[in-house]
């Protein structure tokens, strides 16, 4: 079978959503990319730290390819004995630059492993109940990770400062200014309060 052409536009949709995922950084502070803005802590660079360990776990061990074991010593919050949510977060000594930089190199090694295994090449996910897979499988599993946590991400950025989109441009956004928006919220929420019953807001 010729899987050149679907394992590329597996590759590309993984890669719009890496991309996606880091702009969501670019102009915000220190502190507003791991402001935590939801109960459960969700933070942008928490996000891009998380993925980077998918990545070294899924394109990696689950098929004998070490992400560098001297490095993976360096990184105690990939360990089985790490606290919870370990890898959602960055501590205040790490900075932006290691996290991004770590997630770079990883999809460096993560592409490597994509490009040298067939796309029915077997691994095995320790903790999954079907642990046998195959490089197909994976790169579906992460591709949908990363796009899903790549909306989280908007939504984050979104309550910070407004910013919103695909992209850095916006260009999956209607070309609409500030104040269609604002009447495309306020029908919105006069819709959800008479479809629930509730009283119009006041003017």
């Amino acid at each position: 079978m010729d899987e050149t052409r679907p394992k590329a536009d597996l590759r590309r949709y993984l890669q719009e959503a890496r991309d996606a995922l880091l702009w969501k950084l670019d102009g915000l502070s220190e502190y507003d990319i791991r402001r935590p803005m939801t109960g459960t802590g969700t933070n942008l660079l928490g996000l891009v730290k998380h993925m980077a360990a998918n990545e070294i776990g899924y394109f990696g061990w689950t098929f004998g390819r070490a992400f560098g074991r001297e490095l993976a010593e360096e990184l105690p919050w990939i360990s089985a004995d790490a606290e919870p949510n370990a890898d959602l977060w960055a501590t205040a000594e790490e900075s932006r630059e290691d996290i991004v930089g770590l997630y770079r190199r990883v999809w460096a090694h993560a592409d490597a492993t994509i490009e040298e295994l067939p796309l029915d090449a077997p691994g095995r996910v320790p903790h999954w109940t079907r642990q046998e897979v195959t490089l197909h499988r994976i790169l579906l599993h992460v591709t949908a990770e990363t796009h899903r946590h790549a909306g989280h991400a908007d939504i984050v950025r979104e309550l910070i400062d407004g910013a919103v989109g695909l992209r850095s441009n916006g260009d999956n956004l209607p070309e609409v200014d500030a104040a269609w928006w604002k009447g495309y919220h306020t029908r919105l929420e006069e819709v959800a309060r008479t479809a629930g019953g509730l009283t119009p807001p006041r003017a």
